[in-house]
């Protein structure tokens, strides 16, 4: 399998094949267009990894996992349920996801499969729709349940916070996306469960639909959705708190690690 990176080394942000398990090769070029690798490498330890794209858009759905509708109390959907996470929520791998001053109290965890977008699609079909993605990434989308649910009636600003869209920590290029099983833990507690064969709408599917509805630019990050066991819908409710460490574990790709901070 092919894992690319996004990291910083010697105060220059550059790509890296993953080399077994420690080492990053360098790569040249431009990982959307022709890019080669190199012969230098780097310790994995050395570098600082980043979100491996600065995605132009950042689009997510919801209530894509039959068993989420259903702890949601909401019918299952028959077309996906499409939102937009603002660009300045990323963040990458081991950097602290931010409990917002203006609401701390509900935010949640959600593990999601994110889709890269390798090259410029629009109206494409399903079938050929995941010759359009460069790779896949954890992803775990950030929600301030409190606005989402309750103060807005819409995703945006509760979906958007600085620090709300971690991403990482690299894309794999050769990877099923229809059978990929889904984590999350907090504190070390598996927290969801689950596996990408229960999506209501597919990778294929997701891909297509969003083309015919906007232009999918190289570097677009789609956050396919997340399963059941979200903290808003555990008896009692599970919300983030300062010195939590939120770990998203695809499987074939790696963990996401993000601890959480108050904002300062």
């Amino acid at each position: 399998m092919a894992k690319i990176a996004r990291f910083v080394y010697q105060n220059t942000t550059s790509y890296g094949l993953l080399e077994g398990d420690s080492t990053l090769r360098l790569i040249e070029g431009d990982i959307f267009g022709a890019y080669c690798t190199t012969e230098q490498r780097v310790a994995l330890d050395a570098v600082q990894l980043l979100a491996p794209v600065t995605p132009p858009n950042i689009i997510a759905i919801g209530l894509n996992y039959r068993a989420h509708a259903i702890e949601s109390n909401l019918p299952i959907p028959d077309r996906p349920v499409v939102f937009i996470k603002a660009g300045t929520s990323l963040t990458g791998p081991g950097a602290p996801i931010e409990l917002p001053r203006m609401a701390p109290n509900e935010v949640d965890y959600e593990c999601e499969l994110a889709i890269v977008i390798g090259k410029r699609a629009k109206h494409v079909t399903a079938d050929e729709a995941l010759e359009y993605a460069l790779g896949y990434t954890c992803a775990n989308d950030v929600s301030a349940r409190d606005l989402q649910t309750r103060e807005d009636t819409q995703w945006a600003r509760g979906k958007s916070f600085d620090t709300f869209a971690p991403l990482g920590p690299w894309i794999e290029t050769e990877l099923d996306p229809d059978n990929v099983r889904v984590r999350s833990r907090v504190n070390g507690q598996v927290m969801q469960d689950s596996n990408t064969n229960d999506l209501i709408f597919s990778c294929r599917e997701l891909i297509s639909y969003l083309s015919d509805a906007m232009t999918l630019l190289p570097g677009t990050v789609i956050l396919t959705g997340t399963p059941s066991g979200v903290g808003f819908a555990r008896k009692p409710p599970v919300f983030l708190r300062p010195g939590d460490l939120v770990e998203i574990d695809l499987e074939g790709i790696g963990v996401l690690a993000n601890p959480v901070i108050a904002e300062p």
